[in-house]
């Protein structure tokens, strides 16, 4: 199974969880090269948001903290989003969607080459079949990829 697929599986009603029967098949991130900077990246990842009328929330360097700690890794930003609106919308219908809140897109370097991606929202509506969430994840989705497009 490719990196950016997950499998998610669903119990039988009339079977025990550790037998499941349904298995589900999506592609968890979208994720694309880009051929600027690190920090030109993250800015333009910050830049978009804005664009998208998104509040930047925070930004983890992930780098620096494990550094301080002795750990070392490439460049990682970790770059907090959100739509006030969107969120209570999705905490209204499952408060445990905050598990997934707020958005998030990373910027990193691996192999001496730049990232971008983040995470689709549309595999919500499989973590929480009975939050009835309808085409909201999928604008989102849409959004999240413009964001990463324009900034690329």
């Amino acid at each position: 199974m490719p990196d950016n697929q997950f499998q998610l599986q669903f119990p039988n009603d009339n079977q025990p969880a550790a037998e499941y029967n349904q298995k589900i098949i999506m592609e968890f991130d979208y994720t694309l090269t880009t051929a600027k900077t690190f920090d030109e990246a993250v800015r333009g990842v910050q830049d978009e948001i804005a664009k998208a009328g998104l509040r930047v929330l925070y930004v983890h360097d992930v780098q620096k903290t494990l550094a301080e700690k002795g750990f070392e890794r490439e460049p990682l930003k970790i770059v907090e989003f959100c739509n006030a609106k969107f969120a209570h919308e999705f905490l209204n219908k499952d408060i445990k969607i905050g598990l997934c809140l707020p958005c998030k897109i990373n910027v990193y370097v691996k192999d001496e080459q730049t990232f971008i991606s983040g995470m689709r929202p549309i595999i919500l509506s499989q973590f929480f079949p009975q939050a009835d969430l309808g085409d909201r994840p999928k604008e989102i989705d849409q959004i999240i990829q413009a964001i990463i497009n324009n900034a690329k």
